[in-house]
């Protein structure tokens, strides 16, 4: 019998390796049936492969349209990645909250609004509309 942890780490590297291979609808479909895929956010941000992170937020452009509020449930797992180490991180975390657009997915961003990565700055005023 399979862990918790177990089952979510198997998940996530099918989630991972799908999204990988553009079968965003499969993913869709899962989100949709099971809202609790979101707390997996975060982790599959993580995901060093460029694809994975690109499907994730064409992932999250779709689900933020159809099933806004639902969306939302990726928001606490999202925020802490803002204060990641990696700049590539922060950036698509913001990226991903952005695209959730919501006043509880905008309101951490401002943190981030003078970022040492002036990537991540220019990510986030885009998505503000500003920083000032």
């Amino acid at each position: 019998m399979m862990e918790s942890g177990e089952n979510d780490r198997e998940l996530i590297r099918v989630i991972g390796d799908f999204l990988e291979m553009g079968y965003l609808d499969n993913i869709l479909a899962m989100f949709s049936q099971d809202p609790s895929h979101y707390r997996l956010s975060g982790e599959l941000l993580r995901d060093e492969r460029y694809r994975v992170r690109l499907g994730l937020a064409v992932l999250f452009e779709q689900l933020a349209g159809e099933r806004p509020l639902e969306a939302q449930q990726a928001i606490p797992f999202l925020t802490p990645l803002l204060a990641a180490e990696s700049p590539l991180l922060r950036g698509e975390a913001a990226n991903l909250l952005g695209i959730i657009g919501t006043p509880a997915a905008l309101a951490p961003l401002k943190q981030l609004c003078h970022d040492p990565d002036p990537q991540v700055a220019e990510i986030v005023g885009d998505i503000l509309g500003s920083c000032s």
